[in-house]
């Protein structure tokens, strides 16, 4: 394991990524020097790489360097849970970025076989979160508001409509206007199915309660500090 500061990151991405024979999967909480360089030295390969790249930034833009990378297969997510800059390359080796507040924080770099598995681990946890870029961007911005957000809730713990009217604060005539056009953007025939649906597409995390969620989901997810 090797820890550098950010001004390493180029050269360590060269290394890396450059060397890069099979697979890269990557995680981007958002854009910034570490997706540039990323794609810079992706795009300097030329195997023909499986590309899995996670990340929360939901502009369609946002995601046409990706989709554009020429010799390589693309297979893009977005995941809206909280993400930390992260690379795996052949299952091999890894690179993350330290928790940080700062733009760009310590780089630590990971060859230990089991500390890698861990974080290809994480990733896969994350990945099966996320919802596929086609899907996502074949929705409505209607479908990415807090209204709608709120709404599936409510359908997916199986709130009345009377109950879930009230909740959202809107008479029952606008709550169920707002429901039929979610469940038509959803292809849905029933309430119950559009709440599932916003789940298996990424929308939504599943139900839980709140002991269970503490249980699954303890806090913030930090890499580096998970191998210090």
């Amino acid at each position: 394991m090797i820890r550098k500061n950010s001004t390493y990151l180029p050269g360590a991405l060269e290394q890396l990524v450059g060397g890069a024979r099979h697979t890269v999967a990557v995680a981007l909480p958002e854009t910034g020097n570490f997706e540039k360089n990323v794609l810079r030295t992706l795009s300097r390969n030329a195997s023909p790489l499986v590309v899995r790249v996670l990340r929360g930034e939901q502009a369609e833009q946002a995601w046409q360097p990706w989709l554009q990378l020429p010799h390589k297969r693309v297979d893009a997510r977005m995941n809206e849970g909280e993400l930390r800059r992260l690379l795996v390359v052949d299952g091999a080796v890894a690179l993350v970025q330290a928790p940080t507040d700062a733009p760009d924080g310590q780089l630590t770099v990971v060859n230990d076989a089991a500390a890698v598995r861990v974080l290809e681990l994480h990733f896969a946890a994350a990945w099966s979160r996320g919802r596929g870029i086609a899907d996502h961007l074949r929705f409505s911005p209607r479908m990415r508001t807090d209204m709608t957000r709120g709404i599936l809730e409510l359908l997916r713990d199986g709130n009345t409509d009377e109950t879930a009217a009230r909740k959202m604060n809107v008479s029952l005539r606008t709550y169920r206007r707002h429901v039929a056009e979610i469940m038509r953007e959803l292809d849905a025939t029933s309430r119950f199915e559009a709440g599932a649906r916003a789940v298996e597409l990424g929308i939504l995390a599943p139900g839980l309660t709140d002991r269970a969620h503490k249980r699954a989901h303890p806090g913030p997810w930090h890499p580096a500090e998970s191998l210090s």
